[in-house]
């Protein structure tokens, strides 16, 4: 079954600096590209780090503060302080950068975005050289799927070689992304297998299951059909 990977919603090429490029020029290149943050490279484009507008605020919030470190001031505070008097790239930057590959899916690349709690992530190649960026709003753009598109894949991947599904036997509806399930199998216990392929089919908000089974179990009479639906 075919899966969406950053490749098909990454923006390529991105607006990127050096370690010594100043704080001044940082925020021109932010308000010129409307973006929030840029990838630090380093002389062969690989990417070192990355500077975001949180990084450079400090320079607002401790602004005439004394560079001294409080005594109970937790570490996140401590970092900021020591940025606000950072005058160049590589003393803002948060490095190492997490960084994802064209070839990362979108799931993956979901979930790293969540556990490393950003935004946005550098793409690079297999030589760790920039090459595009992919944010969470970039990823959403899967979720523009026709209905039509989601519906001819799960018809022709997603119930593929499953057992006990019969594609003739079932009938797939689309609307806003919604796949409602109706139709037939041949057990039960096919159910929950068939409603989890589907949802991992690109650009499935959501799947509702009416289907029927054919009670295969010991004591059913040939033909039954459970009267539960799944």
């Amino acid at each position: 079954m075919s899966r969406w990977n950053v490749a098909d919603v990454m923006t390529i090429g991105a607006v990127s600096v050096q370690e010594d490029t100043p704080f001044k020029e940082i925020v021109d290149l932010l308000e010129a590209h409307e973006v929030n943050a840029v990838p630090v490279v380093d002389r062969f484009d690989r990417v070192v780090g990355v500077v975001s507008s949180a990084d450079l605020t400090p320079k607002i919030e401790f602004a005439g503060d004394d560079e001294h470190f409080r005594l109970f001031e937790n570490r996140q505070t401590r970092q900021a302080r020591g940025k606000a008097h950072a005058t160049a790239a590589g003393e803002l930057m948060n490095a190492p950068a997490v960084t994802v590959m064209s070839t990362t899916s979108l799931v993956a690349a979901a979930r790293i975005m969540d556990s490393a709690q950003l935004k946005r992530l550098p793409v690079v190649d297999e030589l760790g050289r920039l090459i595009g960026m992919v944010t969470r709003r970039d990823l959403l753009k899967v979720f523009l799927r026709s209905d039509a598109e989601i519906r001819r894949e799960i018809l022709a991947e997603a119930v593929d070689g499953l057992v006990g599904v019969d594609a003739a036997s079932l009938r797939v509806e689309v609307d806003d992304g919604v796949v409602t399930l109706l139709g037939e199998v041949e057990r039960a216990a096919v159910v929950p297998s068939l409603v989890r392929q589907v949802e991992r089919v690109d650009g499935v908000v959501d799947v509702v299951s009416h289907l029927s089974a054919v009670d295969d179990t010991d004591d059913a009479r040939p033909g039954y059909r459970s009267p539960v639906m799944f």
